[in-house]
């Protein structure tokens, strides 16, 4: 018995280690740029490309999947934010993490903080972005979000085998409710998962305003 619980340890560790960069979640990450803008510190923002076939025309912060030749999320965070703006690793100045997001729509999202030189002009990628805007800082501490709730729910499909248990509903169950924010700038709305990251940022940097 002891031999046999050895082969199944050895499996095992076999196991964790062939899917250690496996998830069932879709792994990104993004950067949530600080500029100098007129003067005064705002955050830069990307509207998608509407060429592109996952979210095209969404507002979003750079960034994107985490690719294994990356070595980790802030590598990724700051590839893809050289490549979207066409700026030079040494122009993304990185201040820190904020806390990782798993939403209920299956990402799991790692938002990093970074300061962009003045020095270079942003040219984002035509390929990626259709345009670039910022909203200033004082703007966003100044003007709560709007927040509403979305529910998700479980429904059986066609090969659910209700023969093998008893009483299971046939139609929508709700499962989880969660809350979804929106920040309305000018033309622009800022909602979803990047006004979640935003929101985590801002939180923090009252805490730096109020002393």
């Amino acid at each position: 018995m002891d031999d046999l619980c050895r082969e199944i340890s050895k499996a095992l560790a076999v196991n964790v280690e062939s899917k250690a960069g496996y998830n069932e979640f879709f792994s990104a990450a993004v950067l949530v740029p600080l500029i100098v803008q007129d003067g005064e510190l705002a955050v830069l923002f990307e509207v998608r490309s509407t060429q592109l076939s996952w979210q095209p025309g969404e507002i979003c912060f750079p960034g994107g999947r985490i690719e294994k030749e990356d070595g980790s999320a802030l590598a990724a965070a700051v590839r893809e934010t050289q490549e979207e703006l066409s700026l030079a690793a040494a122009e993304i100045k990185i201040l820190g993490a904020l806390d990782e997001i798993i939403s209920p729509i299956g990402v799991k999202l790692h938002p990093y903080v970074g300061y962009l030189s003045p020095l270079h002009p942003i040219e984002p990628s035509q390929d990626e972005v259709a345009e670039v805007f910022t909203i200033p800082l004082r703007f966003l501490l100044a003007h709560k979000p709007i927040v509403a709730h979305m529910e998700m729910g479980t429904r059986p499909l066609a090969d659910f085998p209700f023969s093998l248990v008893t009483g299971y509903s046939e139609e929508w169950r709700a499962r989880k409710t969660y809350q979804v924010s929106f920040y309305k700038y000018k033309k622009h709305v800022v909602w979803g998962l990047t006004a979640q990251v935003l929101q985590g940022f801002l939180e923090i940097y009252k805490t730096i305003d109020d002393k």
